[in-house]
């Protein structure tokens, strides 16, 4: 199905979301339709944000927003759409567009197998209408469930469309690029070089496929590192609880600003509690990367500052690979909580693997090791 049919179908002149890979079509559509503009199309830094968006949009217009995400982003929504859209609560209608990650019956990576499991099971927990568009659909069909819909919104309740892998295409060309020269796998294999033994927690996506890569391509084993293949924005968190935990072993992260968008509440946790053993490097490329290049917002917010604010002890912001080898070294070698940000380019190599370990593997030796090393 073309995008510009479905949108044309659905009527609304206001989209708000979180970047999606099977979304491609979608994404794309919007950022050459309307770019970044308040009136009609905002990425915002969660689910949860975009749901609160949309109802905020609706109160003012009286119309109804769509909220586009991957299924994965279904668990952040769950408490404005059952406590704010709800028809018992306020009936904010909302249609969402949703990319099915993890499909069964479709071979997808093990972080989104589950939630593909549950995917229209929660959206109907939710009390969330659902019409699942595959490649075969027709546009008839997707007019007719819209007009269902229509009675549906009416109400005061929300309603879905599920999109299924290359359901959605779109045939212009979006590129996105920013002005920064590092590259984050380059950055990766500089902060390994410092990090020597120590334990390392990367974030989703590219960052733990080329952390992978970088140790198989160094003859390093992979037991330093927790690969964080889902729970985008947690892996912060995730090192925190280690870093309290493990005192005596200096605990490396490495974050995305996305992924620090999403959750950014976590850095005033970790800004409180102040362990001196954990170092967090934030590679920024101002882009959800990942799912296809979309901005963030990221290119206005000065992360180094944020930690600041947040209680970080010691923040520094790099735009060099030798400015980034000087922060790491001091990081390495002090003794208090860090927070570097490493500007960074969009880019990444097109023969990238994936991890050949499983993530139960993963984990057990990380934890195998972290008990070695203490």
């Amino acid at each position: 199905m073309k995008v510009e049919k479905l949108a044309e179908i659905i009527g609304s002149d206001f989209y708000t979301g979180v970047p999606d890979s099977q979304l491609k079509a979608l994404c794309n559509y919007l950022m050459n339709t309307y770019g970044i503009d308040p009136e009609h199309h905002m990425i915002a830094a969660n689910e949860g944000n975009c749901a609160a968006l949309a109802a905020g949009y609706h109160l003012a217009t009286g119309k109804i927003p769509v909220v586009y995400m991957q299924n994965s982003g279904e668990g952040n929504i769950v408490n404005p759409a059952a406590s704010l859209l709800n028809d018992r609560v306020y009936a904010i209608p909302v249609v969402f567009i949703i990319g099915w990650r993890g499909e069964p019956g479709i071979h997808d990576e093990p972080q989104h197998i589950y939630q593909g499991e549950v995917t229209v099971k929660l959206l109907e927990d939710m009390d969330i209408a659902a019409f699942i568009i595959g490649k075969d659909t027709t546009d008839d069909e997707v007019a007719e469930k819209m007009e269902e819909f229509r009675n549906i919104l009416a109400s005061g309740k929300a309603a879905a469309f599920v999109i299924r892998r290359g359901a959605l295409s779109y045939d212009e060309k979006t590129e996105y690029q920013n002005n920064h020269t590092m590259l984050r796998e380059e950055i990766i294999k500089h902060i390994i070089a410092v990090s020597g033994e120590d334990p390392v927690i990367s974030t989703t996506g590219r960052a733990s496929r080329e952390l992978f890569e970088a140790r198989a391509a160094n003859h390093q084993p992979h037991k330093y590192d927790f690969l964080t293949v889902g729970s985008m924005g947690h892996s912060s968190s995730i090192a925190l609880g280690i870093a309290l935990h493990k005192s005596r072993q200096k605990i490396w992260c490495i974050d995305g600003d996305g992924a620090v968008l999403m959750h950014m509440g976590s850095m005033a946790v970790t800004g409180a509690y102040k362990p001196n053993n954990l170092i967090h490097i934030v590679i920024n490329n101002e882009a959800h990367e990942t799912v296809g290049g979309m901005p963030t917002v990221a290119d206005t917010a000065d992360l180094a500052a944020v930690a600041r604010a947040c209680g970080y002890p010691y923040t520094a912001k790099v735009n060099s690979y030798e400015e980034l080898d000087k922060e790491l070294k001091t990081a390495k070698e002090g003794n208090q909580l860090c927070f570097i940000e490493a500007a960074c380019g969009i880019g990444a190599r097109e023969d990238l693997g994936r991890p050949t370990t499983t993530a139960l593997d993963n984990k057990v030796s990380f934890m195998n090791y972290l008990v070695s090393a203490d």
